[in-house]
C-alpha cells in the first residue's frame, strides 16, 4: 500500500551525489569508445563544437583552437556533427 511506503524526503542520499562544481573532479573520459581528431587545416576557430559539447570537454589554446580535454570527453560525436568545417572525425579509442 501506498501509505506504508516512505516519502521521497526520507529516502538515504545516493552515493553517486557530489558536490556542486565536481564534475571536473570526475574522470568521465574513460567510458568513451571513440574519441573525437580535429584537423587544424580545415578548422576555423568558430567554436561551434565548444558551444555544442553536452560536457565542456572542449578548451581553447594559445593559438585558438578548440583542443579536447580527453579525461572528460565521453565520445558522443556531437562536436563532430555540429562542425561546419568537418575538421572533427570521430575514431577508435585504440587508434
Amino acid at each position: 500500500m501506498a501509505e506504508d511506503k516512505p516519502s521521497w524526503k526520507e529516502y538515504p542520499m545516493a552515493a553517486t551525489i557530489h558536490s556542486p562544481g565536481s564534475a571536473t573532479d570526475q574522470n568521465t573520459g574513460d567510458w568513451k569508445s571513440m574519441r573525437p581528431v580535429r584537423d587544424s587545416s580545415k578548422c576555423d576557430k568558430c567554436g561551434i563544437c565548444w558551444i555544442f559539447c553536452p560536457d565542456a570537454a572542449l578548451y581553447m589554446t594559445e593559438e585558438g583552437f578548440y583542443e579536447v580535454d580527453l579525461y572528460h570527453c565521453k565520445g558522443c560525436g556531437i562536436c563532430a556533427h555540429e562542425c561546419r568545417k568537418e575538421a572533427i572525425t570521430m575514431v577508435e579509442e585504440g587508434e
